[in-house]
Order: structure tokens, then C-alpha cells, then sequence
């Protein structure tokens, strides 16, 4: 754990927030499409262990990422985790500069809004508009310019 929590340390490009629900149709292609474009993405599945604090490697993940994704769906903004996490990455964003990615999954603008409007302010890709490679592509693009 130490590893992630050392005071500046940056050990990811970003940090991959999502809902189990959408793990398989945006998640996971997202996470193998980005590892595939040379980034370093902190993704659930292959940081957790048995016997982790799910608070303390999410905290530090998060902490260790230069940027934050959003997979924003319904079911994102049914979860207790997932509302973790975007705290988190908001107070980041608005305390630090970090920038955010949100994705829109199944979700409208408007949905977005009711539940959190500055968040909805962020220019997003929607998986609706465009495939996952597509999305990587883009992604890829905004860290590689930062």
C-alpha cells in the first residue's frame, strides 16, 4: 500500500470509475483499450486483492492518478462506492486541477444534472456516439496533451 500513498507520487494515468453493472459493456474494453494505447490505468480488477481495504486502495488510487474517469450510467449514480469515488475525484478536480474524463453511459445530460451538476458542466464523451476505441482514442489524446 505504501507504494501508492507516498506524499506526490503519481504511479497512473488515471484512475477508472465505474459501476459493476457497466463493467462488462464499458469498463473493462475501456481499461484493455487504454493499457493497450500505453497508459497506465488504475482499474479494480487488477489492483484488488483479497484481504484489501477497499477505502484505503480506492483512496490511494485515486491519489496516485493523474486523471479520473467517469463511467456515468444509472447505475453509477446508484452506488454508495461509485458516489465515493466521485467525491473524491471531484474535490481533486476542484481543489488540485486534476482534470476528469466522464463517459456517459445510458445517461442524459439532464440525469447527469439532477444528480450533480458541476459534473455535467465537463465536456463528456457518450458511449452512444461512439465505440470504446473511439473513446480510448480521444482519452489517449487529452493525456498524452497534458
Amino acid at each position: 500500500m505504501r507504494q501508492y500513498i507516498e506524499q506526490g507520487r503519481i504511479s497512473y494515468d488515471a484512475f477508472l470509475s465505474h459501476a459493476t453493472e457497466d463493467k462488462d459493456d464499458v469498463a473493462r474494453p475501456l481499461a484493455e483499450a487504454l493499457t493497450a494505447r500505453r497508459l497506465r490505468i488504475w482499474f479494480d480488477e487488477s489492483e484488488l486483492r483479497i484481504g484489501d481495504s477497499l477505502v484505503q486502495k480506492l483512496s490511494a488510487g485515486i491519489q496516485a492518478s493523474r486523471f479520473g474517469i467517469l463511467v456515468l450510467s444509472p447505475a453509477f449514480f446508484a452506488k454508495r462506492w461509485t458516489k465515493h469515488e466521485l467525491d473524491m475525484l471531484e474535490y481533486l478536480w476542484i481543489t488540485e486541477g486534476r482534470i476528469l474524463f466522464p463517459i456517459w453511459h445510458n445517461i442524459t445530460e439532464a440525469e447527469i444534472r439532477a444528480y450533480r451538476p458541476s459534473i455535467a458542466s465537463i465536456f463528456a464523451l457518450s458511449t452512444a456516439d461512439g465505440d470504446i476505441s473511439a473513446i480510448a482514442d480521444e482519452i489517449a489524446a487529452a493525456v498524452a496533451d497534458h
